[in-house]
């Protein structure tokens, strides 16, 4: 997902819809949805706005879609986080999951014994879930590293 689409999405899923956004972020809803639809030729969002959204909302896509288009995955630093071997098989079990995504979308891709690019975006964001995945796992285990 491209991060306008990001911005759009979080846009009108927040609580209340784009209106009561809005109220939060001191601006009229019109101009705020004008800033959300991605063919606006005019109001773009600005990064601060994009920060101010993810803050209030507390959904991060936005974050996530600018970091896949550069070629990153943004992981949530959590230091309060218990290092339980729970929270640790439960991190190892998601990780599992998403390969087994990956793995299936690639299947459903070679399936007609042909790989087109429009297929690819599919595979891509499964890709990136997985790596995700492994980024949280990686960052609780250094968590729990002896300092």
């Amino acid at each position: 997902m491209n991060v306008l689409d990001a911005f759009y999405q979080t846009v009108h899923a927040a609580a209340g819809g784009c209106e009561a956004l809005a109220v939060r972020l001191g601006m009229s809803a019109a101009v705020l949805r004008n800033k959300a639809n991605p063919n606006a030729a005019a109001n773009k969002p600005l990064l601060d706005e994009a920060d101010r959204i993810m803050g209030i909302t507390g959904d991060h896509q936005i974050l996530h879609a600018l970091a896949n288009s550069h070629g990153f995955v943004c992981v949530k630093v959590d230091d309060t986080a218990t290092a339980s071997d729970m929270a640790v098989l439960e991190l190892v079990t998601q990780v599992w999951s998403t390969q087994g995504e990956v793995g299936a979308e690639v299947n459903a891709v070679l399936a007609d014994g042909r790989v087109e690019r429009r297929e690819l975006v599919a595979v891509r964001a499964k890709v990136f879930r997985a790596h995700r995945a492994l980024e949280e796992l990686a960052a609780r285990l250094d968590g729990m590293a002896e300092k």
